[in-house]
């Protein structure tokens, strides 16, 4: 079994940046050319860039693969991407995590055990979604129950309304993310924006930590060097994709701009609330 590294996430502790692989067309998917080095190598420069810029973890997503599958991906999908996070497990001291896109949690936990990953990013855990491969519905109950058989130390960090989606009946988003964490027993919640690189509505983000003060939230999506500070104001950290590449989106991740979040992220955030009034 991999060595397993733990995330250290907890609400009100330190602020985690949390960085993205995204990983180049693999195998079996419309966009592969073959030649599955070049996406072994990328994802090792990535995941450099983005340790010695100081990130404190790591999550792989098979963000080449578009248009994704609804939910269950094929065989060589789940064999490419353990490949790429065996190598990355052996190279990097980070904790890792795994999203499979577009919904398959089963194979991101599956991922988790096989290479020592520590975390799962699951798009619809519970409820459902209207999303461009049609309505994904939530995976709580065979997901949780896999874990307790595989490994009951990996988290689940879930969506709530998740980017690239709306929900099906939509509910206040407080009540929604009560019940994915009472109902469907996620360990974190993540918000984001409408589309990849859109920022979240930083009042949902507040909002759903009124309702949830012990539960770590993570903003998702649209996270750069002029807006960190303001959702870790009401957020316990961020994951980051797009703002860290040297330009476009499928290109390699930039360590200045990682080394720039992160010293961003150990400056203590602006409070949310007003000024004190003088006694």
């Amino acid at each position: 079994m991999a060595r397993f590294v733990e995330l250290p996430l907890t609400a009100g502790g330190a602020k985690l940046l949390i960085g993205l692989i995204h990983l180049r067309p693999l195998p079996g998917s419309p966009r592969y050319s073959g030649g599955f080095d070049a996406v072994l190598e990328g994802a090792l420069a990535d995941t450099e860039a983005w340790e010695n810029g100081g990130a404190d973890a790591l999550c792989i997503e098979n963000y080449g693969d578009a248009p994704f599958w609804k939910s269950a991906v094929p065989p060589e999908t789940i064999a490419a991407m353990a490949a790429v996070g065996a190598e990355i497990r052996r190279s990097s001291s980070l904790p890792l995590g795994f999203n499979v896109l577009r919904n398959d949690s089963q194979a991101a936990l599956a991922l988790c055990a096989a290479c020592g990953g520590s975390f799962l990013r699951v798009n619809v855990l519970a409820n459902a979604a209207v999303t461009d491969q049609g309505i994904l519905e939530g995976e709580a109950a065979s997901l949780l129950r896999a874990r307790s058989h595989l490994d009951p130390r990996i988290r689940i960090l879930a969506d709530l309304r998740v980017k690239h989606a709306a929900p099906l009946s939509p509910r206040p988003i407080e009540e929604e993310a009560v019940d994915l964490v009472e109902r469907a027993l996620a360990d974190g919640i993540i918000l984001t924006g409408p589309k990849t690189g859109a920022e979240p509505l930083i009042e949902e983000v507040e909002r759903v930590r009124s309702v949830l003060p012990l539960t770590p939230i993570l903003a998702g999506s649209g996270i750069h060097e002029k807006n960190l500070q303001r959702y870790l104001a009401a957020s316990d950290g961020v994951l980051v994709g797009s703002s860290a590449k040297e330009q476009a989106i499928d290109t390699p991740v930039d360590r200045r701009k990682v080394e720039k979040l992160t010293r961003l992220l150990h400056i203590p955030p602006p409070s949310r609330m007003g000024p004190s009034r003088p006694e």
